[in-house]
């Protein structure tokens, strides 16, 4: 029979009943710094009240080895610094662990999976369900035979290049300019100096919804610019790259030039979601919102930014509303100025205050 951990009753042996409530904080050293430190704001909604259910019928949270906290803050660290709660912010400790909570979780239940938020707005009245973050355990990077490099889903793109680099294999230095997981990578087949992720990828292992662990080749994620069919509420925990012999020194060249060329366009320090609409055929973005006077345009405190127009930033005290309807401003304008309905590229998520 199972027990609970007494010393912390949130972190439970394998196959221990329902939890609750949880209160316990967010681990620091899960944490990704990000762009804006300042106090984040938090959404103008409380905590929401309804529980997850287990498969039995019960309310809660199925026991697992990593933790779980209810009305988690998410502020504190998507690049926005702002966004309501998640109603529970679960933190598993391994990909089994992972695998076993969501098999007990009521099938009626959302997953959302969340690596540091770079490419993400929270809406003011949080997220209904689960959220899920990858531990450290989770952000391993290997080299292996034949040019390839498996990472855990938690891996920070700029790691998963670097570890390349010093391994002298090519073909991996965009990820140096993907601020975000290479979890979150895979699922939004994200790019960047014209590369993308489908160009590099093998295969990649998810924990499906209904808790089953598989490996997919790239061909199955059904990659297009900037979306796949990973499947909702799947979360991809490993992903195995491969790329070409290269220089360890002409691959750090194109890294550091990668590095520059964002320092000088994009706003860096800034609390932004990076690129907030996708590139029409044809055109670019940010040159679309400039043609259509956008540039440093402001609703509150979210501003067009005057440095790179695909940008959005919180100046302080924005609220994700504003932040959002900042951005249906810009594609307003833009439509009514060339006719191009833009499309967001940031993922917008839960429920408004």
């Amino acid at each position: 029979m199972s027990v609970v951990n007494p010393q912390n009753p949130y972190v439970s042996s394998p196959s221990t009943p329902p939890v609750d409530v949880a209160q316990d904080k967010p681990d620091p050293a899960g944490q990704v710094e990000t762009p804006g430190r300042a106090e984040p704001r938090q959404g103008i909604s409380p905590p929401l009240d309804r529980a997850p259910r287990l498969r039995s019928g019960r309310t809660g949270i199925p026991g697992l080895l990593g933790t779980a906290e209810r009305g988690g803050s998410l502020a504190d660290f998507i690049w926005f610094r702002t966004g309501g709660p998640a109603e529970w912010l679960v933190r598993p400790a391994s990909v089994e662990d992972l695998a076993d909570f969501l098999r007990a979780l009521d099938s009626d239940v959302p997953v959302l999976p969340v690596g540091v938020g770079s490419n993400l707005i929270v809406r003011d009245g949080g997220v209904p369900g689960v959220v899920v973050r990858l531990p450290k355990a989770m952000s391993h990077v290997h080299i292996e035979p034949g040019n390839r490099v498996r990472a855990g889903g938690g891996a920070m793109g700029i790691t998963v290049a670097s570890k390349a680099r010093d391994a002298h294999v090519a073909g991996l230095e965009f990820l140096r300019g993907i601020p975000g997981t290479a979890g979150g990578a895979v699922r939004m087949n994200a790019g960047a100096y014209g590369h993308e992720v489908a160009d590099i990828l093998i295969e990649a292992t998810l924990v499906l919804r209904s808790g089953e662990i598989v490996t997919w080749p790239r061909e199955r994620l059904g990659y297009t610019y900037r979306h796949s069919e990973v499947p909702e509420g799947a979360v991809v925990v490993e992903a195995l790259f491969e790329g070409v012999p290269g220089e360890r020194a002409e691959i750090g060249a194109e890294m550091d030039r990668i590095a520059a060329e964002r320092e000088a366009s994009q706003p860096l320090r800034s609390r932004t979601g990076g690129s907030t609409f996708k590139n029409p055929p044809a055109a670019k973005a940010w040159q679309l919102i400039d043609q259509a006077g956008c540039r440093g345009l402001r609703i509150g405190d979210a501003q067009v930014s005057e440095k790179h127009c695909n940008f959005l930033l919180n100046l302080g005290e924005a609220s994700a509303a504003e932040i959002e309807a900042l951005g249906e401003e810009v594609r307003r304008r833009v439509k009514a100025n060339c006719g191009v309905e833009l499309e967001w590229e940031i993922q917008r998520v839960g429920t408004s205050g």
